[in-house]
């Protein structure tokens, strides 16, 4: 095994599981806990809003930039300065784009400096974005590495110092977060740029239409799938915070609960990352991919048991230990959102198949059915039951589209039923529910239910490693995978 490849994949996971998680729920959780749901709840939909059409600013220009340069590097400074200067009319499209859009929805005008340096830090990090989808073709892990991650890493030093610091008498802004976003996004930025023009030395800027509409035409397949897929992923904010006249608190409470599930969503999107290259590597040589699809079953699924087990059973728990307020509303969104993360994590394995297949006509039906499911949902729940109905609105569509993808997948590939790895599935969810209960009704670790959650982690480590369905091979053999088409 390649030990420089090793090293970099490694930093990679290892600065995700510390910097990103520790952000989302330790920095923006307390932020959250200062300003109050409201104000945050208020943030929390402007954010979603600018989500739903930063498509505007990539049309899937990163996903196609990172296939190409892989396949070709001699494209990147060939195609740099065109891409750079399309982007430069896309952000402005992006712009009035989003300020049509939050007039039309009817956002107080106290609003507009917040959606302003919103989209400015929406543009920043499209930028950003585009660098690393370079620095990635070009095999520059190291680098990559440090760039994911560099933004939160500046934004967490930033605002550590801003909430415990002393350095400020003025209680916490939410102003003071997005400002921190564009400092980091900023420096983030120019050291992405350093990394490449230190590797490429493309040129900055060119222009010419014919190259822009290629570029589009090329690109619009991934251009629509995402812009689906952050339908049902980012327009419940959105939406509980127009439709309910506590729409703002509201809102606060499902960014609670939601704040959880993104964490775990950051860190199952990496076996993504890892899986595409590879399959799409077995499906041009036209090889079977069924062993990989029981290798990724066995490394995400568990996870995605164990943690929707947990959230059900210590939901209260969780969301007391890290909010001060709205506890007992958050708790019952917070279950139905980590339920997703079972679901996500099917997605991650049979979505992630079918994109390297190249089935983007079969993705965006699914995902177009996904869309139009979730705000009918939503339209339909959020009157009745709030932010709690936006959760369920998300769980079933989740469950939907990852039922189908995973059909479709079975189908297009006559993969068969893995009889084996199902009933260890199944029995392992039948243990971890007993012992979970067991725990939470019969034992009690000195009245500690963080120490509950730990004996109950281990246990299923032990169950998982008894039943097999855990073996440091499965992993191995998935980076081995990855090397080898990453280094062609």
């Amino acid at each position: 095994m390649n030990k420089k490849f090793v090293i970099n994949l490694g930093l990679l996971l290892l600065l995700n599981f510390l910097v990103k998680p520790f952000y989302i729920l330790g920095i923006d959780g307390e932020i959250q806990n200062r300003v109050g749901q409201e104000i945050y709840g208020q943030y929390f939909s402007l954010l979603g809003l600018t989500f739903l059409l930063n498509i505007i600013l990539d049309v899937g220009i990163v996903n196609y930039n990172t296939r190409n340069i892989a396949q070709h590097n001699f494209l990147l400074t060939k195609y740099f300065p065109y891409i750079i200067a399309l982007r430069l009319i896309l952000s402005a499209f992006f712009g009035v784009s989003v300020l049509l859009t939050w007039w039309f929805l009817g956002y107080s005008f106290d609003t507009f400096h917040m959606i302003m340096w919103l989209i400015a830090n929406q543009i920043i990090m499209g930028f950003i974005l585009y660098v690393r989808s370079n620095l990635t073709g070009l095999h520059l892990f190291k680098q990559d590495s440090i760039i994911s991650v560099l933004d939160r890493f500046l934004m967490v030093a930033i605002c550590a110092a801003l909430l415990w610091g002393g350095i400020t008498k003025t209680p916490f802004k939410i102003e003071w977060l997005i400002y921190a976003q564009t400092v980091a996004y900023l420096v983030t930025l120019v050291l992405a740029l350093y990394f490449l023009t230190k590797s490429a030395k493309p040129k900055l800027f060119k222009y010419r239409r014919a190259v822009s509409i290629n570029i589009l035409k090329q690109s619009l397949p991934y251009a629509v799938l995402i812009l689906l897929m952050v339908i049902y992923y980012r327009i419940d904010s959105v939406m509980i915070e127009r439709m309910l006249p506590d729409g703002k608190l509201q809102a606060g409470i499902y960014a609670n609960a939601f704040r959880f599930f993104e964490a775990g969503n950051n860190i199952a999107s990496l076996f993504a990352i890892i899986l595409l290259p590879v399959f799409a590597k077995l499906i041009k040589e036209k090889q079977k991919v069924d062993s990989l699809v029981v290798t990724a079953s066995k490394l995400l699924i568990p996870g995605g048991i164990i943690i929707v087990i947990i959230s059900f059973f210590y939901s209260y728990e969780l969301m007391g230990a890290r909010y001060d307020n709205y506890v007992d509303q958050s708790a019952p969104v917070f279950s139905l959102l980590m339920a997703c993360f079972f679901f996500v994590s099917c997605t991650y394995i049979f979505g992630t198949l079918l994109t390297a297949n190249g089935s983007l006509k079969i993705l965006n039906r699914v995902a177009l059915s996904g869309a139009i499911l979730n705000v009918v949902l939503n339209i339909v729940l959020i009157p009745y039951y709030k932010a709690f109905g936006a959760a369920l609105a998300s769980l079933i569509t989740q469950a939907v589209t990852a039922v189908i993808q995973l059909f479709i997948a079975s189908k297009l590939f006559k993969l068969k039923l893995n009889i084996k790895l199902m009933t260890s599935l199944m029995v392992f969810l039948a243990l971890v529910v007993a012992v979970t209960f067991t725990t939470r009704v019969y034992v009690s670790f000195i009245n500690s239910w963080w120490l509950e959650v730990i004996f109950i982690l281990i246990v299923s480590v032990l169950v998982l490693v008894s039943l097999g369905l855990i073996r440091i091979n499965d992993l191995k053999t998935l980076i081995l995978s990855y090397k080898s088409n990453r280094n062609e």
